[in-house]
C-alpha cells in the first residue's frame, strides 16, 4: 500500500473568521502560499474534531469522493496578542501548536438540496460513509456540501465518530446503526446504495483504515481525560471501523429503508 503523506505548513496570516461555524474556524493564509480553513485545537471540541476531520476526509478521498487537501497547520503564539476580538482572542491562544486546514475552495457555492445536481452513485456513497462514521452533520439545515467547478465537495467531518466522546463505552457503539441516516440531505438521490455497499468493501480494506490512522499526530490522541495511549486509542478506531464495514449491510439496509419511507 502507498502510505499517505499530509503536507505542513505554517500559519502567517489570520484573515477572518467563519462565524457561521460553531467551532468558530477561520480562514488563515499559510507559508505555502495557500488560503485555508483552519480549524482549531483550541475549540469546542478540541482534538477530537480534528480527528474525526482528519478521518472522515481521508475515507471519502479512499472511495472517490472529493474533499479539499487536509494540511497540517501550526500555529504560533503572536497571532493572539494582536487579536482585538477576546472569544478569538482565547480561541487562537488555546490553539498553539498542530492544527488542521482544509484548502479554501474560492467561489463555491453552499450545496442547495433544491437545486444542485448531484450525482446517484456520489450521492449513495457519502450517505454510507456518513453512516460508517455516523456523521450528525450532514442535514438540509446543514448540508456540510459544496459545490464548485460544477462539481460535489465533502466539508466538515468534526462532529463524525462520536463515540470517542466516552471512551468508556466505544465498544458499545461498534454494532449500533445508525437511525440518524433519516435525516440526510442526500438520502433521496442515493439510488444506488447496494452498488455504494460493494464500492466501499473494496476500497476500505484493514490495511487502508490503518494508513489513515498512522496518520493522526501523537498529540491530538492523548488528552487528561483519559489514560489510553495513542496506539490503544488508534486500535479502538481501527476495531470500530473494520467492523462496521463487515456488517455494512446493515447499514445499506437501514438507509434504503428510510429513503424508501421517505418517498
Amino acid at each position: 500500500m502507498i502510505g499517505i503523506d499530509i503536507r505542513r505548513a505554517q500559519v502567517t496570516r489570520y484573515v477572518t473568521p467563519l462565524r457561521e461555524g460553531g467551532s468558530l474556524p477561520a480562514i488563515v493564509e499559510a507559508d505555502d502560499g495557500f488560503p485555508y480553513v483552519l480549524k482549531f485545537r483550541g475549540a469546542g471540541q478540541g482534538k477530537k474534531a480534528l480527528i474525526a476531520e482528519l478521518i472522515g476526509g481521508e475515507l471519502a478521498r479512499r472511495i472517490g469522493l472529493q474533499v479539499p487537501e487536509l494540511v497540517f497547520l501550526d500555529l504560533d503564539d503572536t497571532f493572539s496578542k494582536t487579536e482585538p476580538d477576546e472569544e478569538i482572542q482565547d480561541l487562537l491562544r488555546f490553539s498553539v501548536g498542530l492544527n488542521l486546514g482544509l484548502h479554501f475552495l474560492s467561489g463555491a457555492m453552499t450545496f442547495d438540496p433544491l437545486v444542485s445536481e448531484v450525482d446517484p452513485v456520489a450521492a449513495s456513497r457519502t450517505v454510507l460513509l456518513d453512516s460508517l462514521i455516523t456523521n450528525i452533520d450532514r442535514t438540509p439545515r446543514n448540508p456540510n456540501l459544496l459545490m464548485w467547478s460544477r462539481s460535489l465537495w465533502l466539508i466538515d467531518h468534526g462532529a463524525c465518530l462520536y463515540f470517542h466522546h466516552n471512551w468508556q463505552t466505544w465498544q458499545e457503539a461498534v454494532h449500533k446503526t445508525f437511525p440518524a441516516i433519516h435525516h440526510h440531505v442526500l438520502l433521496k438521490k442515493a439510488t444506488a446504495l447496494e452498488e455504494a455497499e460493494g464500492h466501499l468493501r473494496t476500497r476500505l480494506i484493514p490495511e487502508v483504515i490503518r494508513e489513515i490512522l498512522d496518520i493522526i499526530p501523537d498529540e491530538w490522541l492523548i488528552e487528561a481525560s483519559d489514560d489510553l495511549s495513542p496506539d490503544q486509542k488508534r486500535m479502538a478506531y481501527q476495531t470500530y471501523l473494520t467492523t462496521r464495514i463487515e456488517r455494512l449491510d446493515l447499514l445499506t439496509k437501514e438507509a434504503e429503508d428510510a429513503r424508501q419511507a421517505g418517498l
